[in-house]
């Protein structure tokens, strides 16, 4: 459901259970949000405000954001104005999607100071603004002053509330609920309940009021307008829970809840989940457009190669009409001619027809056609070098959109665009590109032999061994080249695209069933999770070479052995 007034006035409530909590820190993560750090009895308390008009709300936070280096002017003012005070009260009016938080604490001579925090939440309107004891704006994160505004928002001006052109639900009576729905409903149009609802009263969402009528089988309009009623009653005693239904959230009845903030925390989760997921899916298509569109360049590539070597597969005849013609030069005439026919005598004298160009003397049409040999067998050695190369680079951003497919979070998706930002191909196209590492992201294995190195491999524990599998090229690298020892077994599926998986060896020899298990999870971690029967190599460490200038995670081995196995993640 939308954060509308009915979440807002429950939010609210819980907040209030923080008075007398004192601000210690503000920080700005983004353009859309500024979180406040408060600290009430021996706990810390994090109060994210978010007023992106997709996931706008305000609520207790335990999941950590990152605090910029230099912070934005607004930020700054809410330092120098609200840092020491306390929290006296949080207030809503109504179901409106405004809270107002009022700090109270004591100025530099003791004199008792106010100030007010507005936070309106209303999609695209969403704004947070800071107020002095007389409700004049100290500033704001958005200054709206353009002349179709009704509601202008700009430093040194009393700050007046937006109007609101819905009704109030909770000072409606029944009758005047069945009145405004009845005029507005017919037989022919009582589906549009919901959405006449939402229109008329305001703070109460569509999808709300449609999620309470299908899961409660609520048909009358009395039995809506109790159910809202008891909800938002309920929101001042907090007998409420949040329950998670097909990707969205809402309010039930809970007469057990005794759990402080639950409600916050639950929104915190929610809505960290779907930040996360949207800013993966946004991450990920940003770097797979720019891969696809360099893998598209260079497909190109190959057809144009692939069609000049088609071309040289000519070269030998026209080095044949040369030889042909010039061995018998003697008995040719010396005129303009359109075609000849000779003996072919590198096939037992059977006659062959050599087209001529009639512009030219036989004997120029010879050099021509030598001309015409030379000239293909110079592209041929220069296009097969280009075609290994274009294959070793289309293998390469192959292993990437595979990486990019399998990242679960953006600090990989991250690592990938350093990577692929290191190679030439590339270079050029990622200079503006950024991806924002999670502040909680893994920290450095201690494995790692090189801590400038951001080593993190998956660990699987089979029996007494450790397999550790890469998570993309430039860890599968590290992993093989420089981390594992020259004992230890490699694993890499055989011609298919995925990561590169080490076992380490200690002092007991791994068993068969040992070696299966490693092969099953390694094709598990390639292109070829969802197929049966998958080939996987297997060797020594130490039979693992890199070819120089190689492209990251591609190596060539010998000595190996191949297991076919179903992928399993065991």
């Amino acid at each position: 459901m939308a954060f509308d007034g009915i979440i807002t006035k429950a939010v609210a409530t819980e907040l209030n259970l923080l008075s007398g909590a004192r601000i210690d820190k503000i920080f700005e993560p983004d353009s859309n949000t500024i979180v406040l750090g408060f600290y009430l009895d021996g706990l810390n308390y994090a109060l994210n405000i978010c007023i992106n008009p997709q996931n706008y709300r305000i609520n207790l936070t335990t999941h950590s954001k990152r605090n910029p280096k230099v912070a934005p002017n607004f930020c700054m003012v809410l330092r120098k104005h609200l840092i020491g005070l306390r929290i006296k009260n949080v207030i809503t009016n109504s179901l409106e999607r405004i809270i107002t938080i009022e700090f109270e604490g004591f100025d530099d001579v003791d004199d008792i100071i106010t100030k007010k925090l507005i936070i309106e939440l209303m999609g695209k309107h969403c704004n947070i603004i800071l107020l002095d004891d007389q409700n004049i704006i100290i500033d704001s994160m958005r200054h709206i002053n353009n002349e179709n505004a009704t509601h202008i928002i700009i430093p040194h001006i009393k700050y007046t509330y937006p109007a609101i052109n819905k009704k109030d639900f909770l000072s409606a009576t029944l009758e005047d609920f069945k009145s405004e729905i009845e005029k507005q409903t017919t037989i022919t149009n009582k589906d549009l309940l919901p959405k006449i609802i939402s229109s008329t009263y305001n703070g109460i969402s569509k999808k709300y009021v449609s999620y309470i009528i299908n899961e409660n089988s609520l048909e009358k309009n009395e039995d809506i307008y109790n159910y809202l009623k008891d909800i938002i009653y309920r929101t001042d005693s907090l007998k409420l829970k949040v329950e998670l239904k097909d990707n969205d959230y809402f309010l039930i009845p809970d007469d057990s809840n005794e759990e402080s903030f639950s409600i916050n925390f639950s929104l915190d989760d929610f809505y960290y989940n779907k930040e996360t997921s949207e800013e993966l899916k946004t991450s990920r298509n940003s770097v797979l457009k720019l891969i696809l569109s360099t893998l598209k360049k260079y497909n190109k590539r190959l057809t144009s190669i692939n069609n000049k070597l088609k071309e040289c597969d000519n070269m030998e005849t026209f080095r044949l009409y040369g030889e042909l013609i010039t061995s018998n030069l003697y008995r040719i005439p010396n005129k303009n001619l359109k075609k000849i026919e000779l003996e072919n005598y590198y096939d037992e004298n059977k006659k062959i027809t050599i087209p001529l160009d009639e512009k030219y003397l036989p004997s120029i049409n010879a050099k021509r056609y030598f001309k015409k040999y030379n000239k293909l067998k110079n592209a041929l050695e220069i296009v097969s070098v280009q075609k290994k190369e274009t294959m070793q680079e289309l293998n390469y951003i192959e292993s990437v959109v595979y990486e990019l497919e399998t990242a679960t979070t953006t600090s990989e998706i991250a690592e990938i665009l350093d990577e692929i930002s290191e190679n030439d191909i590339f270079r050029e196209r990622t200079k503006n590109l950024k991806i924002n590492k999670k502040q909680n992201k893994i920290k450095k294995s201690n494995l790692t032999k090189n801590k400038n190195t951001n080593f993190n491999p998956l660990k699987y524990k089979i029996d007494n061994f450790t397999l550790l599998v890469g998570r993309n090229n430039k860890e599968n690298d590290y992993l093989t080249l420089k981390f594992a020892n020259k004992y230890d077994i490699w694993f890499h599926t055989k011609d298919i695209h995925g990561s590169h998986a080490v076992l380490k060896i200690e002092n007991e020899t791994p068993t068969k069933d040992i070696l299966i298990k490693c092969a099953e999870i390694t094709a598990y971690h390639s292109k070829a999770r969802f197929s049966s029967n998958v080939p996987v190599d297997t060797c020594e460490v130490r039979y693992v070479k890199k070819t120089k200038g190689a492209k990251p995670g591609m190596v060539i081995y010998t000595n190996y052995n191949t297991l076919y196995v179903n992928p399993k993640n065991n």
